[in-house]
């Protein structure tokens, strides 16, 4: 008989390979703040799927994915180094293992030759599944939406037109489609129909984009606002708490006299209860009646109703607090608490993770503004939650005309932390189609209109200061607010449609026969080709 060849090993890939992954999959960071290198983010993933494609196995691939999804959060979390120490290591670790199926994913439809219909299954397939890497991980457990990619194009009128239709996961899509279909182009440039498939897929989403910027008009504005935003600015270490609340006092009085609705206070601008500190809320009291505005504070503290510690944005008017409490639900894991703390608590002793956890409000709150706020209904957000689409999605759809976030990002004050979070508030006011507010303790605080625009100057992280704003306001609905997630549920759509057809496939795959198995069964088992 004829002996069988003896299978060729495979060569090893060269060793500049791996550390190229990691830098590939960190290279889209640089399209958010502070670099804001928006335009990037169009080509930022090409590399890192052209690696993907020439990956010698499924397997491989899926490495691959694994390891580009460590450098790109380590990148995008960089500044959480000073409070994390090592302990990012295992957390970019961990989440990174969420693009292992789309490296193999990657591979699956970019790997052979393409032809026209693959390429178009490309184009659908690669975006969804990066998709469904930001929707796990946008789960708060593991450290909730920041640094999706669609966030990038915060500062992109057309972009934001395309928020308000689908959030920031429409625009996810077609900025990994674009990613797709250049990658197509440099892969298959030769291949006439495959990269007139690129091509077309290119100008569908130029075309998508444009149309938005044409026919989505920005909402109708049916009114105004003032808003006072006040911002204390770094310490310096000098007085803690009762100093900053000095500050905010001193930066309010200046606000006297201009006509507010209302004025805003940053996240732990107040560290102890009002209820057990009456004298703080006679102060606070004083404040809003020189100002003729309600004042939104934010309270740091242990409650004397309920046990524990809470984050609350706490309403103050003319009359003393009114009562309106809304209690943070979100928190910032290792910031505010410590998942599975009998496991992971050591790591309090490496970083500036929370000695004791912070407890969670139980739902969103409406506020309705005293008489001297004419009224006005706000929709608070504490810090971390403006990361969120569906809360502030939903506070809009409770009725909120204006939507406030309330944050400190002053342990990560020389980052790029600040400015990646103050350009969220952009994002959630498109999306909502209501005006957003992000006052802080020591910056980035700004204010962007209901079409996500800026309104006004922001307050730098090198100043204290207080500003006044005019907020346009509007009723209109956004058809994100109307339909929601409809891009996540479409993303899932075509994942399932192609994991139907490559089941159906695998199904009809003829069986190897007879000779051919038991000839590679006695090679198997032998280790030496069969005689």
């Amino acid at each position: 008989m004829d002996t069988l060849p003896s299978p060729e090993p495979r060569p090893r890939p060269p060793r500049w390979r791996l550390p190229a992954v990691v830098a590939a999959g960190a290279l889209p960071a640089l399209a958010f703040p502070a670099p804001s290198l928006w335009w990037l983010a169009y080509a930022a993933l090409v590399p890192w799927m052209l690696l993907l494609r020439t990956a010698a196995t499924g397997r491989r691939a899926a490495l691959e994915g694994w390891l580009g999804g460590i450098g790109f959060m380590l990148a995008v979390h960089h500044w959480l180094m000073p409070s994390l120490h090592v302990f990012i290591l295992l957390i970019a670790a961990l989440l990174g293992l969420l693009w292992a199926p789309w490296g193999w994913l990657v591979r699956s439809v970019l790997s052979r030759p393409p032809s026209p219909g693959r390429a178009a299954v490309a184009l659908l397939a690669v975006p969804s599944g990066w998709l469904m890497v930001e929707l796990v991980r946008s789960w708060e457990g593991l450290g909730g939406p920041w640094g999706l990619l669609g966030a990038s194009q915060w500062q992109v009128p057309p972009a934001l037109r395309l928020a308000s239709f689908g959030g920031v996961w429409l625009v996810t899509l077609l900025v990994v489609a674009v990613n797709t279909a250049l990658t197509l182009l440099v892969s298959a440039a030769r291949m006439r129909t495959v990269a007139l498939v690129a091509l077309t897929g290119l100008s569908v989403c130029a075309a998508t984009m444009a149309s938005m910027w044409l026919w989505v008009q920005p909402p109708p504005e049916t009114g105004q606002v003032r808003v006072g935003v006040v911002q204390p600015g770094v310490l310096n270490g000098v007085g803690g708490p009762e100093r900053r609340f000095t500050l905010g006092e001193e930066l309010t009085r200046q606000l006297a006299g201009q006509d507010l609705d209302l004025v805003v206070w940053g996240e732990s601008s107040v560290a102890a209860d009002l209820t057990a500190r009456p004298d703080l809320a006679a102060r606070l009291t004083t404040l809003a009646k020189t100002v003729d505005a309600p004042i939104l504070v934010n309270v740091d503290a242990r409650r004397e109703d309920r046990p524990g510690i809470f984050k609350s944005s706490v309403l103050v008017g003319v009359d003393g607090p009114t009562g309106d409490r809304y209690d943070k639900m979100r928190l910032v894991p290792f910031g505010e608490y410590v998942p599975a703390r009998s496991l992971l608590g050591w790591a309090t002793s490496v970083g500036k993770a929370a000695e004791e956890d912070r407890r969670r409000g139980t739902a969103p709150v409406v506020m309705r503004l005293p008489a001297e706020g004419a009224g006005l209904r706000i929709g608070p957000l504490v810090c971390f939650e403006s990361a969120f689409p569906d809360m502030s999605r939903q506070l809009v759809r409770d009725g909120a005309q204006v939507l406030v976030a309330q944050s400190a990002t002053s342990t990560f004050q020389d980052s790029w932390a600040p400015a990646q979070h103050a350009s969220l508030a952009a994002l959630r006011a498109a999306e909502s189609g209501r005006p957003m507010v992000h006052a802080t303790l020591t910056g980035v605080s700004a204010v962007h209109g209901p079409d996500g625009d800026r309104t006004g100057p922001t307050i730098g992280t090198d100043t204290g200061a207080a500003a006044v704003y005019t907020v346009p306001l509007t009723t209109a609905t956004t058809p994100y607010v109307r339909f929601g997630d409809w891009p996540v549920y479409g993303a899932l759509g075509v994942l399932a449609v192609l994991a139907g057809a490559e089941g159906v496939r695998l199904l009809r795959r003829p069986a190897p026969a007879p000779s051919e198995r038991s000839a590679h069964t006695a090679h198997a088992s032998s280790g030496r080709p069969g005689r």
